[in-house]
């Protein structure tokens, strides 16, 4: 089991920047990429991006490409979220996810994910 740490959420205004950052610990070789994902109160948690520990490849929502980079440092082992020009509908908790999938094209569904963090709270005002 991969234990994960999310951290770096808070208040920001709209087009304001934050990282996320999400810490893992425990059995780490067994995962192959690392998400994150975004969840508002009533709502299903839903994909924002992720990427390949081995590749680097990242694959993102639409919604958010062009304004946040997902990131790994694998000395670390440690995963980033940069979130540039953030809107307030980016407001949510986020979640940082590890998956033992060893091919997926994109990473995107919850179900390709084994292990999770707490969460951390964005918000962005208006």
């Amino acid at each position: 089991q991969v234990q994960l740490v999310e951290s770096g959420g808070g208040l920001v205004q709209a087009g304001g920047s934050l990282r996320l950052s999400c810490a893992a610990s425990g059995r780490t070789v067994s995962s192959y990429a690392m998400g994150w994902f975004h969840q508002v109160p009533g709502k299903e948690r839903e994909f924002v991006a992720s990427i390949s520990w081995s590749s680097g490849s990242t694959y993102y929502r639409e919604f958010v490409k062009g304004r946040f980079t997902i990131s790994r440092d694998s000395a670390k082992n440690t995963v980033y979220l940069q979130m540039n020009s953030q809107k307030p509908e980016d407001t949510a908790v986020y979640y940082c996810a590890a998956s033992r999938v060893y091919y997926s094209r994109s990473y995107s569904r919850l179900d390709e994910y084994d292990d999770w963090g707490r969460g951390t709270q964005v918000t962005v005002s208006s």
